[in-house]
């Protein structure tokens, strides 16, 4: 077996399409589903284009207010990191790691996302 790189996802059976670069919404995010054998993981995909990364994939739910709804949330920075402000409470989590910034031990779980070609590609 070889092992996948951003340059190419395909190479191993972890990387899967999640969706294509036409359903991202620059500087925003959107919600999408990930069927795992655990079972369906609800994600917030954010494309930040220009920026490296681009792409960030995020737990959707804000373990805060305990609803699905961090891909609806404002993207900005804080200290220069990327991220996302809930839409509910507020409180900022960093795109490359999920870690929220008021809040020491809450931490959204991340996982691996690139572009390839036209397809958004997800690792698990």
């Amino acid at each position: 077996m070889t092992t996948a790189t951003a340059e190419n996802p395909n190479q191993t059976e972890n990387w899967q399409p999640l969706c294509t670069r036409d359903d991202l919404v620059a500087q925003s995010g959107i919600a999408a589903c990930l069927e795992t054998p655990a079972g369906l993981v609800q994600l917030a995909i954010f494309y930040l284009p220009g920026q490296t990364p681009e792409l960030y994939a995020l737990d959707h739910h804000d373990p805060f207010s305990g609803a699905n709804v961090i891909a609806r949330g404002i993207v900005g920075d804080v200290a220069g990191e990327p991220v996302v402000a809930s839409p509910i409470y507020k409180q900022h989590f960093r795109l490359r790691d999920g870690q929220c910034l008021e809040d020491e031990d809450m931490q959204l779980r991340t996982w691996r996302v690139v572009l390839d070609g036209a397809r958004v590609m997800l690792r698990h």
